[in-house]
């Protein structure tokens, strides 16, 4: 690194104002190390600028790459040909096949046993729960209360059921 630091590069690409320049000018004319570095950055630069006008060749060769791949252009490789140049002792394709199909198959098996040991209650009797009777009494109250009418007749064993 040069004793200008980022400085140089801003130097050689005209970035630094006036009294930055200045001091940054001052420091070429004394140190050598300096002075190299910033003609290499300049060389680059010219270098680089000179890339931009090579661009026509470059839009030339993508076209090319395009109409390679569009219609009629070359053909890929028939499948015999990759077994010839698969080298010895690799697997080929059939090989994955069935490693996806044996896959596939002990996934099967592994599901369809679940289902099924769900679907059978999963062993033995659990015991029963709690017996919940709702209180239909107080929902027939609350219905009649809302609505006017009386859902149910009167008990029989009640005095006024007796009543001819």
């Amino acid at each position: 690194m040069s004793h200008l630091g980022d400085r140089l590069s801003a130097l050689v690409d005209g970035e630094l104002d006036g009294a930055e320049r200045d001091r940054a000018h001052a420091h070429l004319a004394s140190c050598e190390q300096c002075r190299t570095e910033a003609a290499e950055l300049r060389v680059l630069k010219q270098k680089l600028s000179t890339l931009m006008t090579n661009a026509p060749a470059e839009a030339a060769m993508t076209k090319r790459l395009i109409a390679m791949t569009g219609p009629g252009g070359p053909m890929p490789p028939r499948r015999g040909a990759t077994r010839a140049s698969r080298r010895p002792g690799t697997r080929g394709p059939r090989s994955a096949r069935r490693r996806r199909y044996l896959m596939l198959g002990t996934v099967s098996l592994v599901v369809g046993l679940g289902t099924a040991a769900f679907s059978a209650g999963g062993g033995g009797e659990a015991a029963p729960g709690p017996r919940i009777t709702p209180p239909v009494e107080m929902y027939s109250v609350e219905h009649a209360i809302t609505t006017g009418q009386v859902p149910f007749a009167p008990p029989a064993s009640s005095p006024t059921a007796s009543l001819p």
